[in-house]
């Protein structure tokens, strides 16, 4: 044998494989061989952190039949090439594949790609490097305090809460935003107000309007609704001002979790399983990564495909930079590697990923979206006019507002998720109008929403608490625990209170 590649995932070994040709070998790790040590014999500490925090291994019982294989597929091979992921995991594995196969980790050739194409995988057997040991040592330091707090920490989880099974770094920051947000909803004080809306007649066409004010007392709304009667109303403004809205930058992990949860409903656990699929079968870039940018090569290709499929107006080249000081992935953002596939895979929810990737991808190459905002202001004439309540808050006029998309832009292919506001009908100032219905309804304050999963990741990010990569699992692990549970609540029904003006009487 030639050549040995050794890759992470038994999927990625076979595509990998296929491009290589008959020279090349292609074998799995399946992830980590090796972690610290659980118990030393004589009673030593794994961790030795008088002494520089040496750290003792030990080959994972589950992987000695794979690290067997892998030994002897060593020994029959005249290049071996380690091709683990590109970031400080895949790093480590690389390092530890080099202790475990006695490899030299300053001559074995380490090659890195973040998509799984002909290309990318030709291009990077030509560019080999060696290990980076700093991403190693930063893997490593990371584990070790992982392993650190936890020893330090679960043992007063056991004491202190029942049923608690372990702490973590990051687990035990996550439990506590949970807590926190549930206190804040505990300790919530319910209030209510009175909110005002009315529709209006203009030739036949309904006007939706509503009261700027809000009343404290259902007195006041009432007295509200009482000065109505024979009032005329009258169009006293019609503002109209442009806006445009402008798309987001590709996907990064957290960003993905995010929007995969809010727009598909799927947990951070799924997305992170299905793009990992989607990655291993070539059909996008490598799923962990901080960065917003795409190469030349992919804007190319995308204002290509936009220009062909929608029309060179809706073209506009972006380049997108990572705020993030806490960034540290050097590749791509999550795009598709071939823009132009539409259809990745027969199963539904990969599809679905997909769409979503390639969607925003696209999107982030696309002209801004023009908007035109219109606001209605409707004066009140009446004989019973009350211009001020009960406590001397000056009563606003109505007002209406609408907006109309002039042109659609990015949004032809990632719809905002916010809905566009009402179409007005055409309507002039001096225009009068005919009260149709007004109705004063009671609203309650809400206390603060419980975290979905999305927006767990996204506070932890905002935080700089843990990585996205490990998002999915903290938050899996946090189910499994039983320190939270994920479900469905609504709330509970509630009485309110709504006065509306019917024939010249208040009901």
């Amino acid at each position: 044998m030639k050549n040995l590649v050794i890759v992470e995932s038994p999927a990625k070994a076979k595509t990998i494989e296929k491009y290589l040709g008959s020279d090349f070998k292609v074998l799995s790790s399946v992830g980590h061989i090796r972690s610290i040590a659980k118990k030393v014999k004589g009673g030593a500490e794994p961790i030795d952190v008088k002494n520089g925090y040496e750290t003792i291994y030990e080959i994972d019982p589950e992987k000695k039949k794979t690290v067997a294989e892998l030994r002897r597929a060593v020994k029959d091979a005249e290049t071996v090439w380690l091709a683990t992921d590109e970031d400080r995991e895949g790093e480590a594995i690389a390092w530890h594949l080099c202790e475990v196969l006695k490899l030299d980790t300053k001559t074995t050739k380490r090659i890195v790609f973040h998509e799984i194409t002909k290309d990318a995988i030709e291009k990077a057997i030509k560019n080999p490097r060696s290990i980076d040991m700093d991403l190693v040592q930063a893997q490593q330091a990371r584990q070790i305090l992982d392993r650190i707090v936890g020893f330090e920490l679960s043992p007063v989880v056991w004491q202190k809460v029942p049923g608690g099974k372990s702490a973590g770094r990051v687990q035990s920051p996550a439990v506590r935003l949970l807590v926190e947000r549930e206190r804040e909803i505990d300790s919530f004080e319910g209030s209510f107000t009175f909110k005002v809306t009315a529709e209006f007649t203009s030739s036949g066409d309904i006007l939706k309007a509503e009261l700027p004010n809000k009343f404290q007392t259902e007195i006041e709304a009432k007295e509200f609704l009482e000065s109505l009667i024979d009032a005329k109303f009258t169009v006293t403004d019609v503002s109209t001002s442009p806006s445009t809205r402008n798309p987001s930058a590709p996907f990064t992990t957290s960003t993905l979790q995010q929007d995969a949860n809010s727009r598909l409903g799927f947990s951070a656990k799924a997305t992170m399983s299905s793009a990992q699929k989607l990655y291993q079968e070539g059909k996008i870039t490598y799923m962990r990564t901080d960065s917003m940018t795409l190469s030349g090569q992919a804007i190319a290709a995308a204002t290509e495909f936009i220009k062909s499929k929608y029309g060179p107006e809706y073209s506009l080249v972006r380049a997108f930079k990572t705020k993030s000081a806490s960034a540290q992935e050097a590749h791509e953002a999550i795009r598709p590697t071939n823009m132009a596939l539409e259809h990745a895979s027969g199963n539904e929810y990969d599809q679905k990923l997909y769409n979503l990737i390639r969607n925003r991808t696209l999107a982030s190459q696309m002209a801004p979206a023009k908007l035109e905002k219109t606001t209605v202001t409707i004066a009140i004439d009446s004989p019973n006019s009350i211009r001020r309540t009960a406590n001397q808050i000056p009563i606003a006029n109505f007002e209406a507002k609408g907006e109309v998309i002039i042109f659609d832009g990015f949004l032809r292919v990632y719809g905002g998720s916010k809905k566009d506001a009402d179409i007005l009908p055409a309507i002039n100032s001096g225009d009068t109008l005919d009260l149709a219905s007004v109705v004063a309804r009671q609203v309650f304050a809400r206390p603060p929403a419980r975290y979905t999963e999305g927006a767990l990741v996204k506070k932890l990010e905002d935080l700089g608490i843990g990585r996205p990569s490990t998002y999915a699992t903290i938050i899996n692990t946090v189910q499994v625990r039983g320190y939270a549970e994920k479900g469905e609540n609504e709330g509970n029904p509630r009485d309110i209170i709504e006065l509306s003006l019917q024939d010249n009487s208040v009901n």
